[in-house]
């Protein structure tokens, strides 16, 4: 039985959204030099291993694997308005959670993912979506907002 979309449970933290996708390449040259062919690239960052494709308030993040093994670093990012109830929810259903600040699992499938507080991130929902999901008290911390002002994005 499917639970119906209209069903709203308040003491369970929700989902917001989608912070980023990150992908594994064989070389960051030669995949920067496709993408770049293929798409207008604003802002490129890099550290050793990795690049970071600028989308405004959200990103795409390029990871050099040279063994190329399925899933090694690919993940993705899971926005929610409320990242320590996450993890007590992971750690009561007896989920493995990484150690650290960051919040990270596999699922029983060994998808990894990366769970974000919409607080402490650049990504933003409009004042309508926010407000048509319930959430129209949440505020940005202000490290967020300088990312999205140093942009021009607030």
């Amino acid at each position: 039985m499917r639970p119906t979309r209209n069903t709203v449970t308040p003491s369970k933290p929700r989902l917001v959204g989608i912070n980023h996708v990150a992908l594994e390449v064989g070389d960051l040259d030669q995949a920067l030099q496709f993408y770049g062919a293929i798409f207008e690239l604003r802002g490129i960052d890099r550290e050793p291993g990795m690049a970071f494709i600028d989308m405004g308030d959200q990103f795409l993040a390029l990871s050099e694997r040279s063994d190329r093994q399925p899933d090694a670093a690919r993940h993705f990012g899971l926005v929610v308005d409320d990242k320590p109830a996450v993890r007590a929810a992971l750690e009561a259903q007896g989920v493995e959670v990484a150690q650290g600040p960051r919040l990270n699992f596999r699922d029983p499938w060994g998808n990894h993912i990366q769970v974000v507080d919409y607080r402490d991130i650049q990504f933003t929902k409009t004042p309508e979506v926010l407000r048509g999901m319930g959430l129209a008290e949440i505020r940005k911390k202000p490290a967020a907002v300088e990312q999205l002002r140093a942009k021009g994005l607030a």
